[in-house]
């Protein structure tokens, strides 16, 4: 998958809340990419900026991509990606 096809599954993902993804859908996402580190991919998540909506946690679009990065590539967020 090209950076632009990854790109456009994250930010056309049908997900509950226009600003990303909750739980479930992250979830859902993941089971798309059979060989993702997901030590990797939920260790870039760690610390990411989130809203609540109805009780739920969302993470942002640009958050799952930057995550979906590390788990595909194996390797850890860089201090540029940090946000």
């Amino acid at each position: 998958m090209t950076n632009k096809e990854l790109q456009q599954l994250v930010y056309n993902y049908p997900t509950k809340y226009p600003e990303g993804f909750i739980w479930e859908e992250i979830n859902q996402l993941l089971t798309k990419f059979s060989n993702i580190n997901k030590d990797k991919f939920w260790n870039a998540m760690k610390g990411n900026t989130c809203i609540i909506r109805d009780g739920k946690i969302v993470s942002y679009y640009c958050d799952i991509l930057t995550a979906l990065y590390c788990g595909i590539e194996n390797r850890d967020i860089t201090e540029a990606e940090w946000d």
